[in-house]
């Protein structure tokens, strides 16, 4: 069984920062994709920053600069750094995963469980 814990969510004043870190635990043999996603209320599930098994990195445009994603390939983790936050920024995250379990046939979708960002002025 795999799992994906976060971490790091919380509640903060406008224009400061947040980090939210994720490891992937388990029964994990291989990552490839790893990334952030986030969803308001009534809401679709976004895609906020994603990043390969590389290191290359895709943001969402409204985090462009202020954001920034990054893995750590050992230790089955990634972290988003997030810098000068908005209300707009307020939502759910998630962190997501492309997993090769040990005992899996095959690559699967993992998802968080969902960590409360809330920015206010």
């Amino acid at each position: 069984q795999v799992q994906l814990v976060e971490s790091g969510g919380g509640s903060v004043q406008v224009g400061e920062s947040l980090t939210l870190s994720c490891a992937a635990a388990g029964d994990v043999f291989r990552l490839n994709g790893m990334g952030w996603y986030r969803q308001t209320p009534g809401g679709e599930r976004d895609m906020v920053a994603r990043i390969t098994h590389e290191g290359g990195t895709t943001y969402e445009d409204s985090v462009q600069g202020r954001f920034n994603l990054f893995r750590d390939n050992e230790k089955k983790t990634v972290t988003l750094r997030m810098d000068t936050l908005g209300p707009e920024d307020s939502a759910v995250y998630y962190c997501y995963a492309r997993i090769l379990a040990r005992t899996a046939r095959g690559w699967s979708d993992s998802w968080g469980q969902g960590t409360q960002v809330t920015v206010s002025s």
